[in-house]
């Protein structure tokens, strides 16, 4: 089984398959890794490794369960700017990352070790140890990712997006055959633009989608014509896109062999079959640990 992830909504339903006991890897988006106070932040591999060991702030969806802040008001009292905020454990999982990518290993060997010292049994691969940046053209400018998601609370129109460097990039060790070797591969209910996308379009990686043996799904992050969670709604109704789950199978068509949608949307089962995909109707929504896995067991009965 392989996930291709990128935030909340790939995490948990990552965490729904290994909780089913699946062989599990998750290729995951690197668009939204940033430098923040001289530390390199990956905040998708963070939130999927966080809620595989069970660590994560649920209620947040991101960073570590039980954090404090003391480092973050510190820095606030030296007259740092401290818009993004960090706890003291996520800290040191950047500490950690930091000094290790600086000594000269690569971001994928990095994040094998981070995630085995918290107990992770998945194998977790950033789609590419090179650097690649998800910019978003707004009417304010372009902005670079965080800005847009965190200190701006992701509220300026998105008018197109640049994933810079990923012409550039290649796919990580193991990502490729990840995809190929699957007798799986499901994209997550994440956002299209900002999570998968930025997967897909590391060289090699769409190509080895569009031609795995794999049974392929996707699951929608648009339910009922809103997001779950974060701006993906917003940025398909700016970039001209129908803002429910046709829309989003609209993107995936060719790519994925199955669209899977919310009960509330079975009837755009018929159109979305008519764009040459089967559709699985079921609960998409996932909350706790319990829905995660119903989730991922539907997914793995309909394969």
């Amino acid at each position: 089984m392989t996930v291709l992830a990128g935030g909340v909504g790939g995490a948990r339903l990552a965490q729904g398959f290994a909780l089913a006991g699946v062989p599990l890897d998750v290729v995951v988006n690197v668009g939204d890794d940033t430098v923040l106070h001289g530390l390199n932040i990956s905040p998708d591999l963070d939130t999927v490794m966080y809620t595989l060991a069970g660590l994560a702030d649920e209620e947040r969806g991101w960073g570590l369960r039980g954090e404090s802040y003391a480092t973050l008001t510190q820095l606030t009292a030296l007259g740092e700017d401290t818009w993004f905020t960090l706890g003291d454990k996520d800290l040191a999982t950047h500490v950690a990352r930091t000094a290790r990518l600086r000594a000269g290993a690569p971001l994928s060997a990095v994040t094998a070790q981070l995630a085995a010292a918290l107990g992770v049994a998945a194998r977790i691969l950033p789609v590419t140890d090179d650097p690649v940046a998800t910019l978003l053209d707004t009417p304010s400018g372009r902005l670079a990712f965080q800005e847009y998601f965190v200190r701006r609370r992701h509220a300026d129109a998105v008018l197109g997006l640049t994933y810079d460097g990923i012409d550039d990039a290649r796919p990580a060790p193991g990502v490729l055959d990840a995809v190929t070797g699957a007798d799986v591969v499901v994209v997550a209910p994440s956002n299209p633009f900002l999570s998968v996308f930025p997967v897909l379009g590391v060289p090699g990686v769409r190509r080895a989608l569009e031609t795995t043996t794999a049974r392929r799904l996707a699951v929608s992050p648009i339910v009922g014509g809103r997001a779950i969670k974060g701006p993906a709604a917003q940025i398909l109704e700016t970039l001209g896109h129908e803002v429910s789950a046709l829309g989003v199978a609209r993107l995936y068509a060719g790519l994925v062999d199955v669209m899977v949608i919310d009960d509330v949307d079975a009837a755009l089962a018929p159109a979305i079959e008519a764009l040459g995909l089967d559709v699985l109707v079921t609960d998409t929504i996932m909350g706790g640990a319990d829905g995660r896995e119903r989730l991922a067991r539907a997914l793995l009965e309909s394969s």
